[in-house]
């Protein structure tokens, strides 16, 4: 099953390792220094139009990507809760 994270980018339900909000997450410096080191790797794809507000860390055969979505995590879960089944 797929997930939608905004435009026109889907991924397996089964790749997202976690789902966070960028609201509340960001606060913290190990999520700040988490998702720099994913930047500097070049694997953060910002797929938000608006304000991001959620965070998608998926495993996928090429390793790990960030995914920057301007969806709720909310909105995410129930997303991936309807994919998985």
């Amino acid at each position: 099953m797929y997930l939608h994270l905004g435009r026109d980018v889907v991924v397996m339900a089964g790749d997202v390792v976690g789902v966070f909000d960028l609201d509340t997450s960001t606060w913290s410096k190990h999520t700040k220094s988490f998702l720099s080191a994913w930047e500097k790797k070049g694997k953060v794809v910002n797929v938000s139009d608006d304000l991001p507000r959620s965070a998608v860390v998926c495993q996928t055969d090429e390793g790990t990507v960030v995914y920057i979505s301007q969806l709720s995590t909310r909105t995410l879960v129930k997303r991936s809760e309807s994919a998985i089944g």
